[in-house]
This record gives C-alpha cells, sequence and structure tokens, in this order.
C-alpha cells in the first residue's frame, strides 16, 4: 500500500470502528438500563428500543450509499455522522423508553457504511481494496469484542446514559477525523466490488446460495440480539452484579477467538470452509438450545457461553468469505450491500421478538426461538453447494483503453487458473475469480498490461 492508502483504509477503519463502538457498548447493558426507565411496561418495549436502529439501519443504508454516488462519499458520511450522534445525545438524555426508542431510531438513520466502503473503495487500487476492506472488518471485529468488557465497566463509573454522551462525543471526533485525516478521493466513480448496483439486484435476490446466507446473517444477528435481552438478567439472577458481567464475557470472547482462528486456517487452506461452516452452525444451534433447557446454574451461562462465542466468531468470519466466493464477479458489491441488509433486519426483529418471548415465556422462549432459527440454517447450510477454492483479484484497465470488454474478458478467462473474468469498461476494472490453488498470475497480468 502506498501511504495515502495505508492513511486512507486505517483512518476510515477507525471511523468506522469509533460509530460500532456506540452500537456495541451498550448491548451487555442495555435491557437492564432500559427497565428502569419510566414506559418500559414490560420486555417487549425494551426488546423494540434495543433494535429500533436496525430498522432504520436497513432500509438506508443502501440508499445513503446510492447517494454517495451522486453528491459525494464525505458529504454523505458527514450526514449520517451528525445524525447518529444527534440521535445518540437525545438516548442520553431520553426521560423515558419512548425518547429512548427514538434517539435509537435517529442512530440507526445516520447508516454511513455504504458510504464509507465506497470512499475506501475511491482511495484505494483495485490490487489493494481486498486488504483495506479486511481492515474496516478488523476494526468492527475488535470493537465488539472489546465492547462486550468495556460496556460494563463504563456503566459503573459514567451509567448508560453517559455511555451515549460519550459515544456522541466519539461520532464528533470522528466527524473531525474524516474533514482532516481522510484525503479527498481525486477520482470517484462506481465500484461494482464495493456499491450496491441496482441492475445486479435481481441476479442476487434470485441466487438460491446468496439467499442461504443472507437467511444465515439474519438468524445469526437476530439471535444475538435476542440473547442480550435476556442473558444479562440470567447473570444477575445467579448473582453476579452487572459491574462485573465483564467477567463472563472477556473469557468467553477470548476463547471463541483464539478456537476461531485455526478454524478459518484450515477451512480456507484445506478447501473444508462448507465442513466448518456448517459445524459452526450445529455448535451454534447446540449453545442455543441448551441455553433454552439448563440456564439453571453460573457455570451452565459459562458454557452455553462460551460455545456461542466460538461459533459467532467463526461464522461471522466465514461469511463474507462466502459471499465473496460465491456472488458474480460483477456483482460482489450488490452481494454485500444485501447481506448487509439482511442483517440489519435481523438486529431489529431479534430484539423485539426477543423482548416479547421473554415477557411471555422467560429464558425458554427467547431461547427456544434463536434454537428454531439455528436449526433452519443448519439445514440451509447443510444443503449448500460446497463453494469453490477462489479469491478474487481486482485489476485496473489503461484510462486510454478503448478495445472490446467482451473480448478482453474471454482471454483473461481462459487463462490458466482463471475461473471467472469480467472487464467492466466503466470502471477500468478486470474482475476475476482465480483458484487459491494456482493461476497463472503472469499471464493475467501481460493481458492488463497490454491495455495500458
Amino acid at each position: 500500500m502506498t501511504p495515502l492508502e495505508l492513511r486512507a483504509s486505517l483512518g476510515l477503519a477507525g471511523v468506522y470502528a469509533l460509530r460500532m463502538l456506540g452500537m456495541f457498548l451498550i448491548l451487555p447493558v442495555f435491557a437492564l438500563y432500559a427497565q428502569t426507565l419510566p414506559g418500559a411496561h414490560d420486555h417487549t418495549t425494551i426488546g423494540i428500543a434495543l433494535g429500533a436502529y436496525g430498522l432504520t439501519q436497513a432500509l438506508l443504508q443502501l440508499p445513503l450509499g446510492m447517494l454517495s454516488d451522486r453528491i459525494g462519499r464525505k458529504k454523505v458520511i458527514y450526514g449520517g455522522l451528525l445524525v447518529f450522534a444527534a440521535g445518540s445525545f437525545l438516548a442520553a438524555w431520553a426521560p423515558d423508553i419512548v425518547w429512548l426508542t427514538v434517539g435509537r431510531v435517529i442512530q440507526g438513520a445516520g447508516a454511513i457504511s455504504a458510504a464509507v466502503t465506497a470512499l475506501l473503495a475511491d482511495l484505494t487500487r483495485e490490487e489493494n481494496r481486498t486488504r483495506a476492506m479486511a481492515m474496516i472488518g478488523m476494526s468492527i471485529g475488535t470493537t465488539f469484542a472489546a465492547s462486550l468488557v468495556l460496556g460494563p465497566l463504563l456503566s459503573r463509573y459514567i451509567g448508560v446514559d453517559g455511555i451515549f454522551v460519550l459515544t456522541g462525543v466519539l461520532t464528533l471526533a470522528a466527524l473531525a477525523g474524516v474533514k482532516f485525516l481522510i484525503p479527498d478521493p481525486a477520482v470517484s466513480r462506481f465500484h461494482s466490488d464495493a456499491e450496491t448496483n441496482t441492475a445486479r439486484l435481481p441476479v442476487v435476490l434470485k441466487d438460491a446460495q446468496l439467499l442461504r446466507l443472507n437467511f444465515g446473517i439474519f438468524a445469526l444477528h437476530a439471535a444475538q440480539m435476542a440473547m442480550f435481552v435476556a442473558i444479562p438478567f440470567a447473570l444477575i439472577k445467579h448473582g453476579l452484579d452487572k459491574a462485573h458481567h465483564w467477567q463472563i464475557y472477556l473469557p468467553v470472547v477470548v476463547a471463541g477467538f483464539f478456537l476461531m482462528v485455526p478454524a478459518i486456517i484450515y477451512g480456507e487452506k484445506k478447501g473444508r470452509l462448507k465442513a466448518v461452516f456448517v459445524g459452526a452452525v450445529a455448535l451454534m444451534t447446540a449453545a442455543q438450545l441448551g441455553m433454552a433447557l439448563a440456564l439453571d446454574s453460573f457455570w451452565q451461562i459459562v458454557l452455553w457461553l462460551t460455545f456461542y462465542f466460538i461459533a459467532f466468531n467463526v461464522l461471522e468470519a466465514s461469511l463474507p468469505s462466502l459471499i465473496s466466493k460465491i456472488a458474480p464477479a460483477d456483482a460482489k458489491g450488490t452481494a454485500i450491500g444485501v447481506y448487509n441488509t439482511s442483517q440489519s433486519f435481523g438486529l431489529f426483529v431479534g430484539a423485539g421478538a426477543g423482548g416479547w418471548l421473554y415477557s411471555h415465556y422467560q429464558n425458554a422462549g427467547v431461547f427456544g426461538f434463536a434454537a428454531a432459527l439455528m436449526f433452519a440454517w443448519l439445514v440451509l447450510a447443510a444443503s449448500m453447494r460446497a463453494p469453490e477454492r477462489v479469491k478474487t483479484q481486482m485489476f485496473h484497465i489503461g484510462d486510454a483503453w478503448r478495445g472490446d470488454a467482451n473480448a478482453l474478458s474471454a482471454r483473461l478467462a481462459a487463462v490458466a487458473g482463471v475461473k471467472e473474468a469480467v472487464v467492466l469498461l466503466d470502471e477500468r476494472v478486470a474482475y476475476l475469480k482465480v483458484s487459491q490453488q494456482q493461476w497463472d498470475e503472469a499471464r493475467v497480468k501481460q493481458l492488463i498490461q497490454e491495455t495500458h
């Protein structure tokens, strides 16, 4: 990476992390806080307040990404961060559950993820794009793990309302970072690997393999939000004060992370990604079923949460890889956009359903619902086709080249080890799916060099 690319990648990963920190910090403490507010008659209202941001985020992230194509990336990011900060400060002030829900709705309306990835694509060359996107993914994972530990600690010293204020302040700091640290792109154009192309939506929405993965991310995050409606109360029931909940989350999250790494490496290197993936869904199903049937002791909670986080980390890491391998080469960004929208809807549905089920059926209802989602996903995952052992490669096409894009696509596709090739002249890029084991990189580069 050039210094500019590295600066853009690290800076935007930081912006993304700061925004997600505000979302994640409140997860382990939100339900306990919300029940103390006027108007929180039952856990249904608590669940709706917890998941409300997911609904507006799901509805707005793709349209705002498309808007960034028209008015500029940074303008959309500025607006989104200001909206998110306003929602955070409103949630901090909220005198009752209704205003807290409104604040969460406004937070979700600051949906900048698509605009951030589009700006990152503007600021990085094709050959470095995957690495840059991976930095954002790593920042999200690290932020989530840290938040489960920091949330209970911060709530002890500054309260949940203080966490919302801190979130707003950090968001304003991210706003300054975008202004002064992130470079302005010399050229801003559409990127099929990072943005949603409405013309490719029908292809993505009809792909049975991608639909399986979209259901999976929906179910995974629905179960996650339902869990955080119930687990904090289970920990308190068994004698652990909320200020010390981090003592449970820290070891299980760390265990999940360290066991995830060898599983993913094995799946990718040995071509066993489907087996690892299905095994993780099965483990998640077992964890949810265990929580539905046996949360009668402190150590049972620890056991099931350990299983949960091992499975969760493996699935969070493997799902984007599967999307990349399965999606058409020129529709990767569209597939990821639909995937992210499915995830956000899962946040909303899971929190709302989890709250209602806890009000009526306690832990058995919440985790029975989650177990049913996981079992349905297990059936779908087991029946999916094993993904090809491929990786995505992108190459810049000479700006002055005016050749036949279809002919070049065919020549690239005929190169040994190339599984799929699409040349998009408007974007000046060739998208390739190549074998992970061996491909004739020299020949591909020779053909691409001829376009310069």
